[in-house]
């Protein structure tokens, strides 16, 4: 089936939309990516979205305001990528919406807070919607995160004795861990961009959000005590798994730790470049105790060249490269991700990994709101997936 997927990640940067053509034979997924686009949120939902998250406090009225606009600035993507990606042909839209909080107590989670109402996205389509596609691994026990493992496990399973690792470089980092000789491991290593665009906001008094090409920080040199600090943060001390978010890793955090490490002097160059140490070390450090033999990053660090250096430098000698080595474009991984979840959803099977999301069982991913025709759910299929494979249309 063909599956269109929508999400935004916590760097809130645009709305991701994808386009997949999905089949099953056996264990083996097999995935055509029919395309890809960016689409800008409005000026005035963004700021709306980035007031309202931690640690800052919302009303009743912003989140309702938040949800319905989501709900719908994604149902218009998702119709204009209905026509331009796939000419109308898809079946199923998958919608992550927009996380707004990740509860989490003593490193349990006890909750967690997508919005985007999906009714909106269903009426714009026609098309049913699977969303909220976290909450029931959270309910199993689980941090509903990373849901990245379940592509990862499948797309890396394949390489043998040894060890690989994804990772993904949105707002927070991600890994998974993949080898025959063990189950995969998964977990949030801790902030990617979200400090870097914190620092870049204060920086230009909200102006702008992101240090382009990391121009910034390759201009910069690293203040020690500035970094050791940034490292001494609980969450690098928790055993996976685990996840982290903006919760922990924010603005109001960043300016606390400059504020006790009398930093408040630091050149902009040399803030920054502290901040790239600060994500390619804690990414090393979480991925030592595995001994890897190839990283296969995505997201959106991977535009900052900055920080993919010192990532390898901190990563040496684990060969670093993109996941468009595996056929994926690294701008698209998670939005390809989250079309598969909804695939296996609709098919009845889990869309999370236990061993990397600490669930005490397998569940379905996600809940249904139906479009404008009857709802009709195919045969569960009996057996998981164990392999995915990623096939490119011909030219």
């Amino acid at each position: 089936m063909i599956v269109l997927s929508v999400s935004s990640g916590t760097s809130v940067d645009a709305i991701d939309v994808a386009a997949a053509d999905l089949s099953m034979n056996g264990g083996e997924i097999r995935m055509i990516p029919l395309g890809h686009q960016e689409v800008p949120y409005s000026a005035e939902l963004r700021g709306l979205i980035l007031g309202a998250l931690p640690p800052a406090a919302a009303t009743l009225e912003t989140v309702c305001r938040i949800d319905t606009g989501v709900g719908q600035e994604f149902a218009a993507a998702a119709s204009a990528a209905a026509h331009d990606l796939v000419r109308g042909r898809a079946e199923l839209v998958v919608s992550h919406g927009q996380t707004l909080f990740h509860w989490i107590t003593d490193g349990t989670v006890c909750g967690t807070l997508q919005l985007g109402q999906p009714a909106w996205i269903a009426e714009a389509t026609g098309l049913p919607v699977i969303s909220d596609l976290r909450v029931n691994d959270v309910a199993a026990g689980g941090h509903g995160a990373p849901l990245a493992s379940l592509l990862d496990t499948l797309l890396l399973g394949g390489g043998g004795g040894q060890r690989s690792a994804a990772l993904n470089l949105g707002g927070i980092a991600n890994v998974t861990v993949v080898g025959a000789d063990r189950d995969p491991v998964a977990f949030d290593t801790g902030p990617a961009n979200a400090l870097l665009d914190a620092a870049v906001r204060s920086l230009t008094g909200g102006h702008d959000h992101v240090d382009h090409d990391g121009a910034i920080a390759a201009r910069g040199q690293v203040h020690p005590h500035l970094l050791r600090a940034l490292l001494d943060h609980p969450h690098y001390r928790r055993l996976p798994p685990k996840s982290t978010g903006k919760e922990d890793f924010h603005a109001g955090y960043l300016a606390e730790v400059i504020d006790r490490t009398g930093s408040h002097n630091l050149a902009p160059e040399d803030l920054l470049a502290t901040l790239v140490e600060a994500t390619a070390r804690t990414v090393a450090v979480a991925l030592a105790p595995y001994a890897v033999r190839d990283v296969f990053a995505s997201g959106g660090g991977t535009r900052n060249p900055t920080l993919m250096r010192r990532l390898g430098d901190n990563l040496a000698p684990t060969r670093l490269t993109t996941i468009a080595e595996l056929g994926l474009d690294p701008d698209a991984k998670e939005a390809y991700l989250f079309a598969l979840v909804g695939f296996l959803s609709w098919h009845g099977l889990p869309g999370s990994i236990p061993a990397c999301t600490g669930a005490g069982r397998s569940t379905v991913a996600g809940r249904i709101t139906p479009g404008a025709a009857r709802l009709r759910l195919p045969t569960p299929i009996a057996d998981p997936p164990h392999t995915l494979r990623i096939v490119h249309p011909p030219a």
